[in-house]
């Protein structure tokens, strides 16, 4: 079970759901406000993330586009570099509107790590992950000695680092993990708990590692986000305008901040730690 979730988490056996996309890349989606910048995983192309970039297209933000990063380069450090480029870039063209990021697997590390440790929440107001190995995973203690997988083992040195006191961070995340995760062991590992960040972890019961960013109520949640940050940012901040830098997290929605490090009341956590 260890050894096929690190095939999982490694986009080894996406051929098994590749069925359902086109198998062709496709253009950005264009839309009318922020930004939305999708990060895949591990050994994944911009097909795995393709048919959430289509279950975007019409929910009132844009344009919606794939980030690439080479996934041989040395650390997770060098890849929220080249992320953070491509932010920037996508939110000078826009209009003046701040960008939204999901990450899938190790994309969500990668997008955690832009905001979290690289000023990216000047940018980039809301992160959400997909079955991202928040805490490292049991199953990369088996992975070869490649450099990026060693950073997910439990314990290591950029786990260590984004577990680091982020105070100050505004940027809020919003985690979907599973119990049925196979490269994610055990479960919970796919929440963020860090007294620092805002976080939601959602818990989506029943969905596999390569099915979770395909699964229709998580993209239903995921279009309800983004139509809430849609909505704040264009009362905050006109076209063309300048994103508003303000202390503490940034809200969207109306909604008033949840305290930081709070989990969601229906979280079914000792669940998923078995």
């Amino acid at each position: 079970m260890a050894a096929a979730g690190f095939g999982h988490l490694t986009g080894r056996f996406w051929h098994v759901v590749r069925g359902r996309s086109t198998g062709r890349e496709e253009p950005p989606l264009t839309g009318p406000g922020v930004p939305v910048l999708l990060v895949h995983g591990l050994a994944d192309g911009a097909s795995v993330v393709s048919p959430l970039q289509r279950g975007l297209c019409d929910c009132g933000v844009g344009p919606v586009s794939s980030v690439s990063y080479n996934a041989h380069c040395p650390d997770i450090r060098a890849a929220a570099r080249v992320l953070g480029g491509q932010v920037e870039l996508a939110c000078a063209r826009g209009a003046g509107y701040p960008a939204a990021v999901i990450g899938y697997s190790l994309g969500g590390l990668v997008a955690r790590y832009y905001v979290q440790r690289l000023g990216g929440d000047a940018y980039v107001p809301l992160v959400i992950t997909l079955a991202t190995p928040h805490s490292g995973s049991a199953t990369a203690l088996l992975a070869p000695p490649h450099p990026l997988l060693r950073q997910l083992r439990p314990g290591s040195a950029l786990l260590t680092e984004l577990a680091e006191p982020a105070k100050g961070c505004r940027t809020r995340f919003v985690a979907f993990y599973s119990d049925l995760d196979e490269a994610i062991i055990p479960a919970a590992r796919g929440r963020i708990d860090h007294p620092d960040l805002e976080a939601l972890n959602i818990l989506v019961p029943g969905v596999g590692h390569l099915t979770l960013p395909l699964h229709r109520p998580v993209i239903d949640q995921i279009r309800s986000l983004l139509a809430a940050l849609q909505q704040d940012v264009v009362s905050l901040c006109p076209p063309h305008g300048d994103w508003p830098q303000r202390d503490g997290p940034v809200t969207y929605g109306g909604a008033a901040p949840r305290p930081r490090g709070t989990r969601d009341s229906e979280d079914e956590t000792e669940e998923a730690d078995r």
